[in-house]
């Protein structure tokens, strides 16, 4: 990892539809913080490479090793599966995200109504 860049790692299976604008609004957000991040992309094969990399379904977004979903930090539930967030388009909350990338925890409470719809590979 390059000096003074925070580590972020997208774990998804292939074939997830929400992989690619993960990755784009990972960066998006990343970008108007001003936080440098080295982004990784893990593909997942099997249960296997779900439970090792602790993919909570797909995608999983993990900052310095820790997801950024508070909430799902104790799950142990790893699977080859949809990750499901309470965001736009299933995606996680830019709030989330960004809470993340500045190390903070997000408070789902700062969630505006239009926030609270979920989906999944959609």
């Amino acid at each position: 990892m390059k000096e003074n860049q925070m580590q972020v790692r997208i774990v998804h299976f292939e074939g997830c539809p929400n992989h690619k604008p993960i990755v784009s609004l990972v960066r998006e957000i990343a970008d108007e913080l001003s936080v440098r991040i080295e982004l990784s992309e893990v593909k997942v094969l099997s249960a296997e490479d779900a439970v090792r990399e602790r993919m909570l379904g797909s995608p999983t977004i993990q900052v310095r090793g820790v997801d950024i979903e508070p909430a799902a930090r104790i799950r142990d539930d790893y699977a080859m599966s949809c990750r499901i967030f309470h965001g736009e388009n299933g995606l996680p909350p830019r709030e989330m995200i960004a809470a993340a990338l500045l190390e903070r925890d997000h408070d789902p409470q700062e969630l505006s109504d239009d926030d609270n719809e979920s989906g999944c590979c959609a």
